[in-house]
């Protein structure tokens, strides 16, 4: 078992994957043109075991008021397993299969495992969260950076959710349900038929980012990339809308990128 990195390919797309920086996809080439953007914290990440910002660091779990440490303070955000080493548990010409074992700070044991599975046409991310001890909440997500810009016309961003999660002053939402509200965004929305966007290059490349989950956080006031990131849950959702991860059932999660060529 090594986590040096990994190169996948499939008919002219090709995906780096970083076992070693959070397990995170750390490029995307179609037709030798790079869909995400580069650098060390970029990429595409998995957002494990939450998602978004905690509110002060802190969620229930039971009686217990768990802390998490605020590396965005005054939250915490994104996980743990970002900045951790994953191991490669299988790694083959257009897939892969990551593991990470939840350790210090995140209180609970169990085994996060993702795979990246490369076509032609789509890359797929599924990810579960297992135990065999006791049972905790938990959610599963997708960070992608995708260039606003390939060379061409600015990325357009089209979608259609059932609602935008309020935001408040904090970033985070404040538990109501409003109209959609046009961008520029860093929100939450709802998508209960299942995430479903569409981000298109003109005259380049349409990519869809589907996933069956029911939430996505959309954000692109950022000069250089915007992300679209389907989540098990809400921001803040370890207190609002908890998974509980049981040793007979595991959460999982999976999302899937699917581009043609205009």
């Amino acid at each position: 078992m090594s986590n040096g990195d990994i190169t996948l390919t499939a008919g002219d797309a090709e995906a780096t994957v970083l076992p070693g920086n959070g397990g995170r996809v750390g490029g995307l080439r179609v037709g030798g043109v790079e869909l995400l953007r580069q650098g060390e914290r970029f990429g595409c990440f998995p957002m494990v075991p939450w998602c978004g910002r905690i509110r002060d660091g802190r969620f229930r779990d039971g009686a217990a008021v768990r802390q998490m440490p605020l590396n965005a303070p005054p939250n915490a955000i994104h996980g743990t397993a970002r900045d951790a080493a994953w191991r490669t548990a299988r790694e083959g010409a257009d897939e892969a299969v990551l593991t990470y074992d939840l350790v210090e700070p995140w209180p609970y044991s169990g085994r996060v495992t993702q795979q990246i599975a490369l076509t032609g046409d789509c890359l797929t991310l599924t990810m579960s969260v297992e135990t065999y001890e006791s049972s905790f909440p938990a959610q599963i997500g997708w960070h992608p950076w995708f260039n606003r810009n390939l060379g061409g016309e600015d990325v357009t961003i089209d979608f259609a959710p059932a609602w935008q999660e309020e935001r408040g002053e904090d970033h985070l939402p404040t538990g109501r349900r409003v109209e959609p509200k046009p961008g520029p965004w860093d929100d939450c929305f709802g998508m209960p038929g299942g995430v479903d966007v569409t981000l298109t290059w003109p005259g380049q490349l349409e990519l869809k980012v589907t996933s069956r989950e029911e939430w996505v956080v959309v954000y692109d006031e950022q000069r250089e990339a915007v992300c679209v990131e389907p989540q098990t849950g809400p921001p803040n959702g370890l207190n609002t809308h908890p998974r509980l991860v049981t040793p007979l059932e595991p959460l999982e999660a999976s999302t899937t990128w699917t581009w043609t060529r205009l």
